[in-house]
């Protein structure tokens, strides 16, 4: 299991742990800030997005040195997790409030706002999260629109989820200040800020907890699952005709599952995969 599930999971999952989403923690004054600041602060965000196009061209050892005190650093603050549709699902469980919200990220990369971002929380109608982004007043214009978040039902946000998985988009749950989880998220590569630094070798996310397995005799080889990986795990092996998935770069975040009509493709526990058992 990754480092947070024996730190805040007493080793189980630990984004299936209710206390983790608990509004109790938004007490703490520094984790409303943090949020507050990510929510806003674009101009912060769109530097850090210059920074990449540095670190990208650095040396191997740079890159290292610097990699190793960002992740440490945003393990504390912001980090994140992949996670499959059908944790998602049990998430939702039981959560009591989910509210459709602008992806901070997409504002600073498209300047565009894109609504693929799920705020969750234990309370109603948003909880204390809701207030806090609702609150945040006239200093904070530069950040996405928060007037028109929409709360959803269980159902409904399922529904939007398994739509993302058709666009190819990778769910994950973030921190603010962790343990405290405050949203999911639907990623891709081109345009998320944490999936982009993770391709510059930096992780800001533990892969999923499971990996992904094909079943050569199942595959018809229309390479859809190909088109739909976030992380290069997946190539097609023509004397075959079927593709093949390299478990040890595979996120296990099952969207490939998704546009396989076969069903080809399927999760199995990471722990139970030895090449990639122990690769967070």
């Amino acid at each position: 299991m990754c480092e947070f599930c024996v730190k805040h999971g007493e080793g189980e999952k630990w984004y299936l742990k209710a206390k983790n989403y608990s509004d109790d923690l938004l007490s703490d004054i520094s984790r409303r800030r943090l949020i507050e600041e990510f929510m806003s602060d674009t101009d912060g965000l769109a530097r850090a997005n210059k920074c990449l196009e540095i670190i990208g061209k650095a040396p191997r050892l740079i890159k290292s040195i610097v990699g190793s005190v960002v992740t440490r650093k945003m393990k504390k603050n912001h980090f994140g997790q992949v996670v499959p549709i059908e944790d998602i699902e049990k998430i939702f469980g039981f959560v009591n409030s989910i509210v459709r919200i602008a992806c901070i990220c997409r504002h600073v990369t498209l300047g565009k706002e894109k609504r693929y971002c799920y705020a969750v929380s234990l309370g109603p109608g948003g909880g204390r999260l809701a207030e806090i982004m609702r609150g945040i007043d006239n200093s904070f214009i530069n950040g996405p629109d928060a007037s028109d978040n929409e709360l959803l039902t269980k159902d409904e946000a399922l529904e939007a989820l398994r739509g993302h998985e058709q666009e190819g988009l990778c769910h994950s749950v973030w921190t603010f200040k962790t343990p405290f989880i405050a949203a999911i998220c639907n990623c891709e590569r081109s345009d998320c800020l944490a999936m982009r630094t993770v391709a510059h070798g930096i992780p800001l996310m533990f892969r999923a907890e499971y990996v992904a397995e094909i079943s050569p005799e199942a595959c018809a080889g229309c390479r859809a699952c190909l088109s739909v990986c976030q992380f290069g795990a997946i190539r097609y092996n023509a004397a075959a005709g079927s593709v093949v998935i390299d478990q040890r770069s595979c996120y296990g975040c099952g969207v490939c599952r998704s546009v396989c009509r076969t069903g080809a493709v399927r999760l199995k526990e990471r722990a139970r995969v030895p090449a990639a058992a122990n690769i967070w």
